[in-house]
């Protein structure tokens, strides 16, 4: 079977890279062994959101009587939230299917493995083998799993990643979530709102440990108060799972610790799949466990190309796409501009939320570059006090000479919803004094925007 474009892999990179080829005229095909959305539709983006909003509702139940209802009995049944997550699952990936037969995309599913000439040769479960070629080029979107820490294996029962935190047959009383990135603090938040005692250890000096300090400080905060228990500059050096449940062995500054749970989250990063999938053979260069690209995606080797998590850069799902189009985009003669990885919004979808674009206040003073910090909380904001939401802040960095909006730190509800607006004024290099004169709605939780910016520049009004 020939096809002008093929593509290994079908999550947010994958199947938008598919989409794009077939609007660009190129016949494409998709191959996948698993289900159709990769992770970020199936055991990531999307169901961990589904039983993140579960744990929203029961908190806001929790808390009725603050909003004037009173609600008798409410109780957390873990089974139905684990159902509803995986039906919206099920949900989204029978979208991309329809996707795929609306944009006349062939579906080839099976195991691929590159060969030479631009040829996959795929093994579908019953053994049958196809062999497929591509004209122009093949592009590997074979995303990434769970990291694994040589003294903390993964059995899927006691120590678990991602996938199984999502699944298990049984709410934990007791959790220990090892590394305090999206996805810990994600799982953190959602099982020690449905009643489960959690515990965060993170090897760094803050949790969420690619934020701005300040954000970082706010959201221990947060979680402290919700009843987390947290340990920084701490590390797991042994878990003994030859009880009923897990007694964890932990190094702390001040000596070692052990703690008693039921399970153990291990939430230290991802892994990019690129095991028997034929670079070895083929000769393409990986390095530092991902796929070496140019600025348009293109490998070492001619007509083979590579996307999303498997290269260097952020492992965002958003990124992926954008990663995909340009790269098809350019494979099919047009002239995109490369991605500006300085621009890149990061959200996590805790409570509160955070979310985040371009140079933390330390990044810009490490390069030297004069700044203007402008912060507005959300205590001060008419929205979020009449939401029942202040805990949190904007915090926006700004060039002292030029005025250019050099990062955006969001702490807060609904922040993640936010972010978008700071990477758009990045993207077009609106100023600060410019930004400031941008008439926000009111009342809003946006309006902090506006206002962080009014405060940067001496002019702040509600602060």
């Amino acid at each position: 079977m020939s096809y002008d474009i093929i593509v290994v892999g079908s999550g947010p990179g994958g199947y938008v890279t598919a989409i794009r080829a077939s609007q660009l005229g190129l016949k494409t095909a998709i191959v996948e062994r698993e289900s159709l959305g990769g992770i970020c539709l199936n055991w990531g983006c999307i169901p961990t959101k589904a039983l993140l909003k579960s744990a929203n509702v029961y908190e806001y139940l929790s808390h009725a009587a603050d909003y004037g209802i009173q609600v008798k009995d409410a109780s957390a049944d873990f089974g139905a939230m684990i159902k509803r997550s995986r039906d919206v699952a099920n949900g989204m990936s029978n979208g991309i299917q329809f996707l795929m037969k609306k944009n006349k995309i062939d579906v080839i599913k099976g195991n691929g493995v590159l060969k030479a000439n631009k040829s996959i040769e795929v093994t579908a479960e019953d053994g049958t083998i196809s062999n497929l070629t591509a004209n122009k080029g093949v592009i590997i979107a074979t995303g990434a799993r769970s990291r694994e820490l040589p003294n903390l294996p993964q059995d899927g029962e006691k120590i678990i990643g991602y996938r199984q935190a999502m699944t298990l047959a049984k709410q934990p009383k007791k959790l220990v979530v090892v590394g305090s990135g999206a996805i810990g603090v994600e799982f953190a938040y959602f099982y020690n709102a449905i009643g489960t005692e959690v515990t965060i250890v993170e090897y760094l000096p803050n949790i969420v440990p690619v934020e701005d300090e300040e954000v970082s400080k706010q959201l221990e905060k947060s979680f402290k108060k919700l009843g987390i228990n947290i340990m920084t500059n701490s590390s797991v050096e042994s878990v003994d799972t030859s009880g009923k449940g897990c007694v964890v062995t932990i190094k702390t500054d001040k000596g070692e610790d052990k703690i008693e749970c039921d399970v153990v989250l291990s939430a230290v990063g991802i892994q990019a799949n690129l095991e028997h999938i034929g670079l070895e053979e083929l000769g393409i260069i990986v390095d530092k466990g991902r796929i070496l690209i140019n600025e348009f995606y293109q490998t070492n080797l001619p007509g083979y190309y590579a996307i999303g998590d498997v290269v260097p850069g952020p492992a965002l799902a958003h990124v992926a796409s954008a990663e995909g189009i340009i790269c098809v985009e350019k494979i099919a003669g047009h002239h995109p501009e490369p991605l500006n990885y300085q621009n890149i919004p990061g959200c996590t979808y805790c409570s509160p939320e955070v979310a985040s674009v371009g140079m933390t206040e330390k990044a810009a003073k490490e390069a030297g570059i004069e700044i203007k910090i402008g912060k507005f909380p959300f205590s001060a904001s008419g929205k979020a006090s009449a939401s029942g939401a202040k805990d949190g802040f904007v915090k926006l960095i700004f060039d002292a000479k030029y005025g250019e909006l050099l990062g955006g730190h969001l702490i807060g509800a609904n922040v993640t919803e936010m972010i978008a607006e700071i990477v758009a004024l990045r993207k077009l290099e609106t100023t600060g004094e410019e930004l400031i004169k941008t008439v926000h709605p009111h009342p809003t939780m946006s309006e902090a925007i506006m206002e962080a910016a009014a405060a940067a520049y001496g002019e702040v009004i509600h602060l």
